[in-house]
């Protein structure tokens, strides 16, 4: 498995730009990116999908390198997403076995769905739905157009798509700093495009995609409500795949789908529309946490455990206050009768 965008020279500048401190370090067949997070505990060192390892062995080294860091850094646990560090089917016991543990939940998605651009355009396309298909080789007849861009000042027509689709559907889009700052940062080096379909000149639909030389992330993608009937957004993921493949990139990956039998699961919905294009599952180990002082990583447990007790506990809380407020006026009106 390649390595993530997330553990690229241009993700690491993207950081540094977001004023995240950011540490790079490589050495025999290992590296890692490596971002200190602040808690209100303390600080920790996070490794998005990484670090990158050619085999176990060189994965040992690797938490070596990041241990020593942590120590280094003052900070108390180490924070790993080993995706592409050669730890094979054994993912897990490799990972218990170097001591580290699980983490309360995944920071980047531990399930994601890809396909395969090194087949010829006509199976990728044999490979979706019809609809999907015959859409993207007929929609040119409605009046719609596809075009990219490198130009960072470009994004704001995905943000004012992000925006209607948030205020609609109570959907918490990444902020426009962050994603203005990820145009202005990874366009100019390669790394990013953006996708436009237009309807006679005028945009309809955008999506953004992080790029390395062998792998396409579908990363963020909205769409004018009032066109919703054109189904623009599907034709121009067609668009954004075929694009990487002609550009040599080898896989597109979807970013993150819900378990198949999870029909309950919040991203049932898109993961259903992101598996209609065929392609195959791939599982990632997970996020897990190596624990440098263990007494704050404990109380760092113990206090999200706590927290997200709270959280669940919350809804159960508020329905019991809308039943006893109403039983007290009643009890109330009672008494002072």
């Amino acid at each position: 498995m390649s390595a993530s965008i997330l553990q690229s020279a241009p993700w690491a500048e993207f950081q540094r730009r977001l004023g995240k401190q950011v540490f790079e370090r490589s050495g025999e067949g290992w590296n890692f990116l490596a971002i200190r997070e602040k808690t209100p505990l303390g600080s920790f060192l996070y490794t998005p999908y990484g670090p990158v390892a050619q085999n176990p062995a060189a994965f040992a080294r690797a938490l070596e390198a990041l241990r020593s860091l942590a120590k280094a850094e003052g900070t108390h646990y180490v924070r790993v997403e080993p995706v592409a560090a050669g730890l094979g089917d054994n993912a897990a016991a490799v990972l218990t076995g170097h001591r580290l543990r699980r983490a309360p939940a995944d920071v980047q998605p531990h399930l994601t769905w890809m396909l395969d651009l090194t087949q010829p355009e006509e199976k990728i396309l044999a490979g979706m739905r019809s609809t999907s298909r015959n859409l993207y080789r007929n929609i040119h007849k409605k009046g719609v157009t596809f075009d990219v861009s490198t130009d960072p000042a470009d994004i704001g027509i995905l943000l004012g798509f992000l925006h209607d689709v948030s205020e609609r559907a109570e959907f918490k889009a990444q902020s426009d700093d962050y994603l203005a700052q990820a145009a202005r940062t990874l366009m100019p080096a390669g790394a990013a495009k953006l996708f436009i379909a237009r309807l006679d000149g005028d945009p309809i639909a955008a999506a953004l995609s992080y790029d390395t030389p062998t792998t396409r992330v579908y990363a963020h993608a909205a769409a004018d409500d009032r066109y919703r009937k054109l189904n623009a957004g599907i034709p121009l993921l067609v668009t954004m795949m075929l694009d990487a493949k002609e550009s040599g990139q080898e896989l597109f990956d979807m970013w993150g789908v819900s378990p198949e039998d999870e029909p309950d699961h919040p991203w049932a919905g898109f993961s259903r529309f992101k598996r209609s294009f065929g392609g195959f599952e791939v599982e990632y180990p997970g996020t897990w946490d190596l624990p440098v002082n263990t007494v704050m990583h404990a109380a760092y447990t113990a206090a999200r455990g706590l927290r997200n007790g709270l959280r669940r506990a919350a809804p159960a809380a508020r329905k019991a206050k809308d039943a006893v407020v109403p039983a007290l006026e009643t009890l109330k009106g009672k008494l002072r009768r």
